[in-house]
Order: C-alpha cells, then sequence, then structure tokens
C-alpha cells in the first residue's frame, strides 16, 4: 500500500483520537486499550514499510499520549477495584450477551440429553459418572439419606476443595477457547450431560425433589457462574475464529480480555457456591421453605447481575 492511501484511509480516525484524547483518558480501561492497539497497529505497519516517514513519527507520538494515559489508570486507588465489579464486569457482560445465550442453551440442551440417555440406557449414568459413585448413591438412597455424599466430609476442608476446584473449572472452560469457541462449547456439554444423567439417577429412585432442593442451593450460583465462564471462552473463541474488520491477532487480544474479566468476575460466585455446597447444602433437615428461598435468592442476584443490570447500565450511559 503507497504512503497517500494508508493515510487518507487512516487520517481522519487519527484526528478524532487526536481530538478526544481528554474524553478518553476518562473511559474505561478497555476502550483505552482498543484504541491503543489499533494506534500500534498501525503504527507497527508504519514502521514497516515507511521506516523514515513523518507518519511513523506522529503515530509513535499518539501511542506515546496513549501509553501515559493507560499509564495513569494503572494508578487508580481502591475505587477502580469497586468500579470493576459495578461497571466493567456488567459492560462486558452486555457485550457478551449472545454468548451468554449461546452458552445457556448448550448447557440446558446438553442436561435435557444426559437424562434422557439415563432414560434410555441403564447403563448410561454409569458411563458417565462412574459405578463407584452411582453405588454410592444408590445406597445412600436405600439408606433414606439420599444426599449423604453431602455429609461425608469436614465442613472447612470441603469448602477449599470444591472452591479451587470450581475455580478451576471455569478458568478451563475459558481457556478452552483458545483453541476455539468449540472447544468450551465441548466442556459445557460435558458438565451438561453429567449433570443431566446425575439428576436422572435420583428421578428413578423417586427422590428427584430432594435431589434438586440439595444440589440446587448450591448449584445455582456454582451451575450460572460454568455458564458464565463457558461464555467468557466463546468469547475469546469467536475472537480467533472471526476477526471482522481486525487481524487475527488484534481481535484475539480483544476477545480474550474481556474473557479475563468475565472469568475474573465468576469467583465470588463460586466462592458463595462453595460455601453453601459445604455448610448448607448438608442440612437436608432444613425446611423446604427455606432451601427454596436460598436458591430464588441465587437465582435473583445472577439474573440481576448478568442481565438485568448489564442493560440498565448500558442504557443509562447511552
Amino acid at each position: 500500500m503507497k504512503e497517500a492511501v494508508f493515510i487518507r484511509q487512516n487520517k481522519e480516525k487519527w484526528e478524532g483520537y487526536e481530538r478526544s484524547l481528554h474524553a478518553i483518558g476518562q473511559q474505561s480501561p478497555d476502550v483505552l486499550a482498543d484504541i491503543y492497539i489499533d494506534v500500534t497497529n498501525d503504527l507497527s505497519f508504519a514502521q514497516s514499510h515507511y521506516p523514515s516517514s513523518p507518519v511513523s513519527r506522529y503515530l509513535n507520538g499518539l501511542s506515546a499520549k496513549l501509553h501515559q494515559f493507560i499509564y495513569r489508570k494503572k494508578k487508580e486507588n481502591f475505587s477502580r477495584i469497586v468500579t470493576f465489579w459495578t461497571r466493567e464486569v456488567p459492560e462486558v457482560m452486555y457485550h457478551t450477551r449472545k454468548e451468554l445465550l449461546y452458552s445457556f442453551l448448550i448447557f440446558v440442551i446438553s442436561m435435557l440429553t444426559g437424562a434422557f440417555s439415563a432414560a434410555n440406557d441403564d447403563a448410561y449414568a454409569r458411563l458417565i459418572m462412574g459405578d463407584q459413585y452411582v453405588d454410592m448413591t444408590l445406597a445412600n438412597i436405600a439408606n433414606d439419606d439420599p444426599m449423604a455424599v453431602y455429609k461425608s466430609m469436614d465442613e472447612g476442608i470441603r469448602f477449599f476443595g470444591i472452591t479451587i476446584n470450581n475455580i478451576r473449572v471455569s478458568f478451563f472452560a475459558f481457556i478452552a477457547g483458545i483453541f476455539t469457541s468449540i472447544a468450551t462449547a465441548y466442556m459445557l456439554i460435558q458438565n451438561g450431560i453429567m449433570l443431566g444423567s446425575f439428576h436422572y439417577v435420583f428421578y428413578e429412585h423417586g427422590v428427584l425433589l430432594d435431589s434438586l432442593l440439595a444440589v440446587w442451593i448450591h448449584g445455582t450460583l456454582e451451575i450460572s457462574a460454568i455458564i458464565v465462564a463457558g461464555a467468557a471462552g466463546i468469547t475469546m473463541g469467536n475472537g480467533w475464529l472471526f476477526p471482522k474488520t481486525y487481524s487475527r491477532l488484534v481481535s484475539f487480544q480483544r476477545s480474550a480480555r474481556r474473557g479475563v474479566k468475565i472469568v475474573i468476575g465468576t469467583v465470588p460466585l463460586f466462592i458463595i457456591a462453595g460455601f453453601l455446597e459445604s455448610f448448607v447444602t448438608r442440612h437436608t433437615e432444613f425446611p423446604t421453605v427455606v432451601r427454596l428461598l436460598i436458591i430464588l435468592l441465587s437465582l435473583s442476584v445472577v439474573v440481576f447481575y448478568y442481565i438485568v443490570y448489564p442493560r440498565k447500565l448500558k442504557i443509562k450511559t447511552i
């Protein structure tokens, strides 16, 4: 590409960045980072094709100014932590709403598939969950304590073990997006099928309500967080598969940054879910109404924070 053509195609964009530098400094780190990547991408192109040209020096200066704004943002105090949870994560979730829907549908369809398969093949649940786990579950049901598995370990040890494992699963669901969104979808399918098969075993033995009331006390937050992490993985994978007007590398970097922010946003859900599973789920003697209230409250928090609030925040900033 001739230098004159390169300048003509990008001049208006660069001038816009120049005019709004102060406004850019007040924007979220994502906006700053996207603009910085765009400018440095142009700078790399200019340095490769027109190393001694004034346009290279101009872009170098513009990128330096942007870098200063970004560096200034990094010096923010505790308020940045607050805005991360109250603004940055919800904003990213608004732009990831389609991926969240895809992740949810993949998981729900997989869960129904697992239940249907277990209903039509006696060996299916054992294939998915293993003979030892199924035999233990059947023994607990026979002993009139279907949820005994949640009472078999010290609460503190169980809390740390479960929380770390759940966070690990969510990060794997996200990191799988490196190998395209198909890999993340595969992990969602695995977890959905396992949950569907699990619930069918209890349904088959007439204790489905017991399993639902126990599992979803912690599962509402835990499964929701896995679905959200799946949306992060799909986002990163789609950035690699569908770069749009960006180069594939730049598109991947942008989507990976959004995905990381989403996954970090799920950590509190896993911590609370781990606490509930360790200290609350085991108390099957709690009244049904109490357990239902915990499930409904958890569901309300998830729906508000990941669906309703991002939309309200977006409308508010338009």
